[in-house]
């Protein structure tokens, strides 16, 4: 219901009547918690959530982040050991000064969240620093929503609208108002009535109930859409954007959805991943809309 009635002002009644009608026949014939199929895309392996819920990987396990249990790589997918009915899934991992790693994320239908494959600083939330080949739970994390893995830090969303973290924090990407890492999900401070989340290579961003965005860490990029390339260890809002029902981060860029179906960016441009029609070596520190392109339901972001 939340989400057709975010979108009836974009999408004309008869297409919400259409989707409606689809979202009936899906849930008659999937398990009730698991609504669609759903994929994740970390450094170097891939995750896929079967409407089982199940989930399957493939790809690099240097990291042991495929958590069948071994550290062999796999072109074809194998199952993740010990887990059932998962709802959402999240694959993180990245290559930065201090080296490489990646990890995998589960979100269970009982709220809880478990972790797997490289832990170099600590973002499989479970109190090390080793990494682990099969899922272990985070500790003292329930009533989970949403879930998103960066290159070292893990970020989680309660049904209470509170936003957890843990991982690297050099850049303050886990909203702690400190730089200190923690192998332990943490709050992020001052910020509430958060509905989604999503993480860069070191930033973090959260959607909230308002539409507003918020954003913490890296700035170099001008990732957080403040105006500035100040990295801030806390959130802060993002500049000119209103009713946003979703985000993407990707490793130095954002990206914003709002319920109008236009998709908005901001960050780094050396590529033209902001979508605006040019290049740019410099920082676009406050949000543009991607050009020709109207009618968006979903938006992702890569490297």
């Amino acid at each position: 219901r939340m989400h057709l009635a975010k979108m009836s002002s974009a999408v004309p009644m008869t297409h919400v009547v259409l989707l409606w009608l689809v979202l009936i026949t899906a849930s008659q014939r999937l398990p009730a918690q698991v609504s669609s199929p759903k994929v994740a895309a970390g450094e170097r392996h891939s995750l896929l959530l079967k409407v089982d819920g199940t989930v399957w990987a493939w790809g690099d396990n240097l990291h042991q982040q495929l958590g069948n249990g071994t550290a062999t790589s796999s072109s074809t997918p194998v199952q993740v050991l010990n887990l059932s009915n998962v709802v959402a899934i999240a694959a993180g991992g990245g290559d930065e000064g201090f080296g490489t790693s990646a990890h995998s994320l589960a979100l269970l239908s009982d709220g809880t969240v478990w972790a797997w494959g490289g832990n170099y600083s600590g973002q499989l939330g479970n109190g090390t620093t080793s990494n682990s080949s099969t899922p272990t739970q985070v500790p003292n994390l329930s009533n989970v929503i949403a879930v998103a893995a960066g290159f070292f830090h893990s970020l989680a969303v309660r049904g209470d609208g509170t936003v957890w973290a843990w991982g690297d924090n050099n850049f303050g990407q886990l909203g702690s108002a400190t730089a200190v890492i923690s192998t332990t999900p943490i709050q992020v401070a001052s910020l509430t009535n958060v509905i989604s989340t999503s993480a860069g290579a070191d930033h973090s961003l959260a959607t909230r109930g308002d539409g507003t965005v918020w954003a913490w860490g890296s700035n170099f990029g001008g990732q957080l859409g403040t105006g500035t390339t100040s990295s801030s260890s806390t959130p802060v809002q993002v500049l000119n954007l209103t009713s946003v029902v979703a985000t993407a981060a990707g490793s130095y860029h954002s990206v914003a959805l709002r319920t109008d179906g236009t998709v908005w960016a901001f960050g780094s441009n050396t590529s033209g991943q902001l979508g605006e029609g040019a290049t740019s070596s410099g920082a676009t520190t406050v949000p543009v809309q991607v050009a020709s392109l109207t009618n968006a339901v979903a938006v992702a972001s890569g490297g």
